[in-house]
């Protein structure tokens, strides 16, 4: 699985242990989103460019970096990734946010997008696509193929957790999308949720069952 990274930081885990805690209530939850989504953040822009500048500091003139000119875009898959969009736009925040609404078919085999809006120059921008869980695969792939379809090059896929089987069917449909992961779990259940991973991701964060 070569686009597939895993991120093992202690702070990153620490974090995720106590979020798959079924008695972690909502408030805590909602932080605990945010904070992890900070870190994988940090992670997944490890790449971008930098260009050596000059700069005067109180003391002496410095020759130092700065990202170089690489535009960013974030785009959360409402609802559960939504709870990832503050802590990712801390650290970027010149970032520019679109929003995709996926939802599961009735039948759990496939998905539906009942809402887009994306960045009018996503073309020029790095993507990076925010959901808590990677379970089927289906809700990614749907959002995946809304942003390709409006003309994105690069594109990341971020998520707490996920599933070896979304993991593949994301690399089947799209291998050059990389993955980015705090965790990689046992599989799928009956019902189609990552097992043992975090439970429903958006009624946790908002409160809703």
């Amino acid at each position: 699985m070569p686009t597939l990274h895993i991120l093992d930081h202690p702070l990153l885990q620490h974090k995720i242990s106590i979020m798959r805690d079924k008695n972690t209530g909502a408030k805590d939850f909602r932080e605990l989103v945010n904070e992890v989504a900070m870190l994988m953040t940090y992670e997944a822009t490890r790449d971008l460019p930098l260009r050596e500048v000059t700069v005067e500091t109180p003391i002496a003139v410095a020759k130092t970096k700065i990202i170089a000119g690489r535009k960013v875009a974030f785009v959360p898959i409402m609802r559960a990734g939504l709870g990832m969009l503050d802590g990712a736009n801390a650290l970027v925040p010149a970032a520019k946010v679109g929003h995709i609404g996926i939802c599961r078919t009735k039948d759990n085999n496939g998905s539906e997008c009942y809402y887009c809006k994306l960045p009018f120059d996503i073309n020029e921008r790095d993507v990076v696509v925010l959901d808590l869980m990677l379970a089927t695969g289906m809700s990614a792939i749907g959002a995946l193929e809304k942003i390709y379809e409006s003309g994105a090059k690069t594109v990341k896929f971020v998520c707490v957790a996920a599933s070896p089987e979304g993991v593949k069917a994301v690399q089947d449909a799209y291998p050059d999308v990389e993955i980015y992961t705090g965790a990689l779990d046992a599989g799928l259940n009956e019902e189609q949720y990552i097992t043992p991973g975090l439970g429903d991701g958006g009624d946790r964060i908002y409160g809703t069952k």
